[in-house]
């Protein structure tokens, strides 16, 4: 019955041990990820500021109402 124990034993630490490894390696693919996504996002929004300040200036130069501006102003 001690050797069952003990194989029982080996066999959970060894269980517990790959279950650890796996959770770590899937952390670090979430990083990873997050890590992208959070670049992703960073260049869309300077691209996002770009071409509002063209439409900015579209709107100023054509005397048309910004409606971004409207839309700014009811969120303050």
């Amino acid at each position: 019955m001690d050797k069952s124990k003990e194989e029982a034993n080996v066999f959970y630490e060894n269980a517990l041990k790959e279950s650890k490894k796996q959770m770590e390696i899937i952390d670090a693919k979430i990083d990873e990820e997050l890590a992208r996504v959070k670049e992703t996002i960073n260049g869309l929004q300077e691209q996002k500021k770009a071409i509002r300040k063209i439409y900015d200036g579209a709107a100023l130069v054509l005397g048309v109402n910004n409606e971004f501006e409207d839309e700014a102003a009811q969120q303050d």
